[in-house]
């Protein structure tokens, strides 16, 4: 290395994520003649009226104004200083040297201005001061690790249970141990009070007198049982003298009537706690279960805000009082100290970065869209601005649902301390992450191999710009030797591992011949370098997703990066994802706090509608929404911001009747009409976003009304930066270094961001370092310094060295990944471009490229039953038409012996052609639900089928698309066909199959153009090896997992299980030790006449599921996960049926069973519930299904889950609210099944009871399993509890109606269902157990793998409430 120029080298980031603590950076102050902002990115008007700091335009600050960002790690403080100039400040926010971080930071500052000493332990004076802003992770992390206020829960009675069983999906679908977040409330009273919605149909005997309330517009409820407070006061009492203070409030309907709510607020504060949370006050919108845990949550976290504010205003004389202090809410806008509460403060501290790029980095002259990425330590935050904010108001973090708006940053498991591994032939980039301690090999203190190491390795983070604070005492630099080390040790395992697999070049029977070559082994250089490129491709998944799925292009935007971490990866990832410009604030390693300066403060009103958007409507609408303004404004200027300085944006959040796709629409852009509100016209708003988001719109539908929502802005004056002097010199040069990069090791100039001017212009490579970042320009790029002393990188495009077929692990985990994304970007096609509730919103669909075989390559997302099933779907296609598989066709197939699993699963399957390869190279194939194909029935599936016929329409090799044109009069006239059957109708809805169809067809066509796309990057050979590689690996795992039981069990493992109507299932596997198996179903029950029977693909499904389950790890869930097993199932059985056999009952029972015997016979886990409780009523107009969960089985470590779906379905329930505002019913009950998990040293979960009352005459079906014969325990424990089925007529009778029945109910009459629990594992440890169902003859023998536990990082947004959406199906 060779010093070029000599300066003070400044402390730089510490590499994982942020910095150390380093001494204040003064820059220097405003030259008032060049006080101008960059015309392409004029930053915002600062907010802050009278007393928050009022001043005209460019004025300078008076007193030193402070923006704070306090994270979990590092407290970043950027201070704006009386002439213009500006401090910042990284501290630790945990150090036994001051007590609290904001605080201290602010003493520094002033001891700085001020040039006298502070001491810490004297209180600061204030005077000094013009205003605090400050985001928090306070009540995240108080979140994150459960220490928050304890909290006791009110809600109506028979609903005790309701937020533990949450939506009862799953959050991890393989995970056998399901980890759910606990609830946040300690204690829970059951309220004697109930309001149900007014229904004209509805003849429930008596309801007549009861009393109607109107509440909020268009909401009618009646008053079914009034609130009862004597019993009420004395629980208050008793719960108050344990010791708890706070409560949360959840009573159902109150987001529309809020009285009842209301008075038991008062009680409590009359009987002294001192925090009430009402659900009708912190999130006055419908749906029970989210609005109450934004009540927990709000209940849980403001009083540990508050003690924080205590502390904090303790820290100065007279409390801050006269200085304003503003707070960072989720939503990106600021509000008073004193309003910051809870449910609005979860996403405080990311909320100001968001901020801080959309106001210093979108061009509102071009318009161009910015992507922020935000790479700290554990993760990395990706949202989106283009010109407005992107709200979600609906998001989960550490497990909590809140309801509230919030910005839409999604949160993917990929930072500077994410661990790398070598799994089976994969590069492996977390989710675990190395945290704060041990941290990063390089810290010295024991730590794993992290992408922070992969940098130092390949020399972009130099150890001599970073502080001596490494090692046990923290006296160190970082340690490239440890790095050095480590990565040698996995280079010579990928060595070892590439040596085993050098003949495997992947080939396929269409594609050349590969020359094997020997394999060179891997530098470390290379190995590190393996390890950025993957975790650039896991980061890029994510922005693609957030931009692609509401049809937005990602080339065409701007990334912007900050945080620590980040400016190592931004050319890479641009480079990616087709980007051609990288933004980088002169203060990206302290962005947040830049953004809370920069932030307006915000006062959002909003209540909760049930109009139609329609004229007779408007004078209400238009009447609320002025009140909303009102109170908006009111407020703000309360806080002292003039009227001309406050604006108001009103919002109403509109979906299409039937549909629950709700979307909050602002009418901005979209002035008023003769036709519309006098607020503007929201429909032609809805519209417009709703066909760029979906693609189409819905003209004959009506829209309605949910919400009406007001935000209100304060703000005044401008923030100028000062424009930087030009030097007229060339860039100073701090050093050369050699630095790694896709060419190999090339000279790397490094530079001082301090030192740059605004006419420098550095191409890559280069380094450009500050005191909190360390910026990698990459060759082909060149960074510009902006006039305000941003850097700009314009990414140019670079040679990429050839890949051939040849196993090179790295391109394996990179084209995994863009495999696994070619699905995924289907599924959000298919998603955005139909029409049905069940494919757009509840996402009953799956998504999946196939190979030249049909062997499935990837499949996204994993719905349990779809696994592997449609790989049988595509192989029989090839099998059936050969040679009339023609480029432009599309096939339409459902029928079970052609690889479907129930009629109303349609799969849509397309062949990819590629010139001079005469079949199809790949294919690309979706299979969605769909609402109704004809049958017996509405919805096709009836619990009484007997044969396929009655089930619908049927499809074995139909031509959807036959030479590129759509046949929608053939397929028209096939959905009709079913009603020439005695007792059967045809489709019930053809326009929303067709519409369907269509968005089928476009999905596979996307699939098959980003195939030819990834063919034309790398060669067909290539893609085809890589797709070979892909299923090897999975093999591979799945061979591994194999072998470990054949070692530990021996070569024989069987087991047996029933239906309850007598049929059994029986499994015997043989082991080999070379990890192969064969699952013999020999022995097991005949086809049946019912529709239980389970096609041969569900069977498979259920078997990948198993073995997904039993790895224990992630893999490609691919076809290589059956090869090393074979499947012998007899011809005839209930598992492989007739062709003419009903199955719909297979495909939501059976597949149960096959479960429960194959975990059975590995002895993995005890039975969970088996079954899915399938529920549905109606009538000619309408109707209604669902499933229930119930009890999840235990195993080696772990108690079953109470109140779960579990293995083949993940459905989520209806809201209560939701469901007895559309539907005729009163669901009177919804709780856990006491003791009805087996018992044993680990307990199976309880089942559910649901009580629903029916308000019409309707016709109920049930088809459920387990009602006879019990889920069984393992090793001791006992088998959980059957389920059962009650009708309780208003007469006073009790009827038992079996496990599958359709009966005709009344009004008055309650339909009482028990679902069953899991089983127990393992003898209770204070007696035998009573494994009386625990397989005699068979090996329970228990041991079995224990399910890894959930990953630390939790990952939030958009992204993943759709991945999540996705898999509760």
């Amino acid at each position: 290395m060779r010093n070029v120029t000599q300066r003070p080298r400044p402390r730089a980031t510490p590499p994982s994520e942020a910095t150390p603590p380093v001494a204040g950076e003064r820059e220097p102050e405003a030259d008032p003649s060049r006080a101008e902002a960059e015309p392409s990115r004029a930053e915002p008007p600062v907010p802050g009226a009278v007393p928050h700091g009022c001043r005209g335009p460019r004025a300078r600050p008076r007193r030193v104004q402070f923006a704070i960002d306090r994270g979990g790690t590092f407290t970043d403080v950027f201070a704006r200083c009386p002439g213009g100039g500006v401090r910042v400040l990284k501290l630790l926010s945990e150090d036994p040297a001051y007590a609290d971080p904001p605080t201290e930071g602010i003493r520094r500052v002033l001891e700085e201005e001020l040039g006298v000493p502070l001491p810490r332990e004297q209180p600061l004076d204030a005077a000094g001061i013009e205003w605090i802003r400050m985001g928090t992770t306070v009540a995240t992390n108080a979140l994150l690790e459960r220490r928050g206020e304890r909290v006791a829960l009110l809600v109506t009675r028979g609903f005790r249970h309701l937020l533990h069983i949450g939506t009862q999906a799953r959050p991890r679908i393989f995970d056998l141990a399901v980890a759910v977040p606990e609830v946040l409330y300690e204690e829970v009273i059951e309220v004697d009070e109930r309001l149900i919605p007014l229904q004209p149909r509805c003849r429930l005997p008596g309801t007549e007198s009861l009393p109607v309330l109107q509440g909020s517009m268009g909401v009618s409820l009646v008053l079914q049982r009034p609130l009862e407070l004597s019993a009420l006061r004395r629980e208050l009492e008793g719960v108050r003298d344990r010791g708890i203070r706070s409560l949360a409030v959840l009573l159902l309907h109150s987001y529309a009537w809020p009285g009842h709510e209301q008075r038991v607020a008062a009680l409590a504060r009359e009987l002294g706690f001192e925090h009430v949370s009402l659900s009708s006050a912190v999130a006055p919108m419908v749906r029970a279960v989210p609005r109450g845990f934004t009540a927990c949550a709000d209940a849980y976290l403001s009083p540990c805000i508050q003690r924080y504010l205590h502390g904090f205003r303790a820290g100065f004389r007279h409390r801050l009082q006269g200085v304003p202090v503003l707070f960072m809410r989720s939503d990106g806008g600021l509000t008073p100290m004193e309003k910051f509460s809870g449910a609005s403060s979860i996403l405080s501290g990311p909320a100001g970065g968001v901020v801080g790029y959309a106001m210093t980095t979108y061009d509102h002259g071009d318009g161009t869209p910015v992507i922020g990425f935000d790479m700290g330590g554990t993760s990395t935050d990706v949202s989106r601005y283009a010109g407005e904010y992107e709200h979600v108001f609906e998001a989960t973090t550490a497990g909590v649902t809140i309801q509230a708006p919030q910005l839409d940053i999604n949160t993917v498991a990929a930072g500077g301390g994410s661990r790398l591994f070598f799994r089976s032939g994969l590069y492996v980039v977390g989710p675990e992450s190395a945290g704060a301690h041990p941290g990063p090999a390089c810290y010295r203190k024991g730590g794993p191999l992290t992408i922070t190491d992969a940098n130092l390795c390949l020399g972009r983070l130099l150890p001599e710009y970073f502080p001596r604070i490494f090692g046990p005492g923290e006296d160190q630099p970082l340690c490239r030797d440890t790095v050095a080390q480590a990565f040698q040790a996995m280079a010579a395992d990928i060595a070892a591992f590439t040596a085993s697999t050098a003949g495997d070049t992947g080939t396929s029977a269409t594609s050349a011949p590969a020359t094997p070559s020997a394999p060179q082994p891997l530098s470390v250089e290379e190995v590190a370098m393996g390890f950025v490129r993957v975790a650039n491709e896991a980061m890029c998944r994510p922005i693609r997703a957030l931009t692609q799925a509401r049809g937005h292009d990602t080339a065409r935007h701007v990334l912007a990066c900050f945080g620590g971490a980040g400016g190592q990866h931004a050319c890479a990832i641009a480079r990616a994802l087709g980007m051609s410009r990288v933004f980088i604030h002169r203060h990206s390693g302290l962005l947040s706090a830049v953004g809370l300066a920069l932030a307006d403060v915000v006062h959002e009103a909003q209540a909760p509608c049930a109009l139609p958007y329609a004229p007779d409507s408007f004078p209400h609408l238009d009447r609320r929404i002025q009140e909303l303004e009102q109170e908006c404004r009111d407020v703000l200027q309360e806080q002292g911001f003039s009227l001309e300085q406050i604006r108001t944006e009103s919002f109403l959040h509109l979906r299409y009747e039937g549909t629950d796709c709700a979307l909050m629409c602002s009418a901005k852009g979209h002035p008023a009409t003769a036709g519309s509100c006098r607020a503007g016209d929201f429909l032609s708003a809805f519209t417009s976003r709703y066909r760029l988001e979906f693609g189409f719109t819905i003209p004959d539908r009506a829209v309605l009304v949910d919400d009406v929502r007001v935000r209100g802005t304060g703000s005044s004056g401008s923030s100028a930066r000062s424009p930087l002097s030009p030097s007229g010199e060339p860039p100073p040069v701090e050093t050369v270094t050699r630095c790694y990069f896709e060419e190999g090791y090339m000279d790397t100039p490094v530079f001082l961001l301090q030192a740059l001017a605004s006419d420098h212009s550095i191409p890559g490579p280069a380094i450009i370092i500050d005191n909190n970042s360390t910026i990698v320009v990459e060759p082909g790029c060149t960074a510009s310094i902006t006039r305000v002393g941003d850097i700009s990188i314009a990414v140019g495009s670079v040679a990429t060295r050839p890949i051939g077929p040849q196993l090179d692990p790295v391109q394996l985990s990179i084209f995994s990944h863009r495999f696994m994304s070619i699905a995924e970007q289907m599924g959000r096609i298919l998603q955005r471009t139909a029409i049905s509730t069940n494919i757009k919103e509840r996402l009953d669909f799956s998504c999946a490229l196939f190979g030249p075989d049909g062997g499935l390559v990837s499949n996204a997302p994993h719905i349990p039953v779809h696994l592997g099933a449609m790989q049988e779907a595509v192989q029989f296609q090839i099998r059936n038409l050969g040679e009339d598989l023609r480029d432009g066709d599309v096939i339409l197939s459902n029928h079970p012996c052609a690889g479907g699993s129930h009629l109303p699963d349609l799969t849509v399957i397309t062949p990819v052609f590629w010139p001079g390869i005469p079949s199809p190279v790949f294919f690309v194939a979706n299979r969605g639900h769909h609402a109704d194909i004809g049958g017996s029935t509405p919805g096709s599936m009836p619990p009484h089928s007997k044969t396929l016929r009655e089930e619908g329409a049927v499809f074995i090799s139909f031509k959807l698309v036959k030479d590129g044109v759509f046949q929608e009069e053939a397929v028209a006239a096939a959905l009709h066909a079913p009603g020439q059957v005695p007792g059967c109708s045809g489709t019930r809805n053809l326009r929303d199959n067709v519409s369907d169809l269509r968005a089928q067809v476009a999905a596979n066509r996307a699939g098959a153009e980003l195939v030819t796309a990834l063919i034309r990057q790398h060669g067909l050979s290539t893609v085809q090896g890589y797709m070979r590689h892909v299923q090897d690996t999975a093999e591979r795992c799945v061979r591994d997992m194999l072998r470990a039981f054949w070692a530990r069990w021996g070569a024989e493992l069987g087991a047996e299980d029933g239906l309850d109507d007598g049929s059994r299932l029986r499994l015997r596997v043989r082991l080999q030790p070379e990890g192969s198996a064969v699952f013999d179903f020999s022995g097991t029950g005949p086809e049946v006449l019912g529709n239980w029977n389970a096609p041969r693909a569900v069977t498979l499904a259920a078997i990948i599921y198993c073995l997904r389950c039993m790895v224990g790890q992630e893999l490609p869930l691919n076809q290589g996960c059956l090869a090393p097993v074979r499947v012998l199932i007899p011809k005839g059985s209930i598992l492989d049926p007739s062709p003419e056999a009903a199955v719909v009952g297979g495909n939501v029972l059976t597949s149960q069973r096959v479960v429960d015997v194959i975990f059975k016979a590995f002895g993995v886990c005890a039975a969970s519930q088996g079954c899915m409780n399938n529920v549905t009523f109606g009538t000619a107009r309408s109707g209604y299904y669902e499933t229930v969960a119930g009890g999840a089985g235990a195993g080696p470590g772990w108690h079953g889950r109470s109140g779960v779906h579990t293995h083949m379905t993940n459905t989520r329930i209806t809201d209560p609210e939701i469901l007895e505002q559309r539907y005729p019913v009163v669901l009177q009950r919804f709780g856990l099944r006491a003791g009805s998990g087996g018992a044993g040293r680990w307990r199976g979960g309880d089942g559910l009871v649901r009580e629903l009352l029916f308000r019409e005459r309707l016709e109920l079906a049930v088809l459920s399993e387990r009602r006879v014969l019990r889920p069984y325990g393992l090793c001791g424990g006992s088998p959980g509890a059957p389920g059962l089925n009650l009708l309780l007529r208003r007469d006073g009778r009790t009827l038992n109606l079996g496990g599958k029945s359709s009966v005709s109910v009344e009004p008055g009459d309650v339909f009482r269902l028990l679902t069953p629990g899991g089983g127990g594992f393992g003898a209770p440890e204070d007696g035998p157990g009573a494994g009386a169902e625990d397989g005699a003859g068979d090996r329970a023998r228990g041991g079995g793998p224990v399910p890894p536990p959930p990953p630390s990082f939790t990952e939030r947004g958009s992204v993943f409430e759709y991945r999540r959406a996705q898999e509760s199906v």
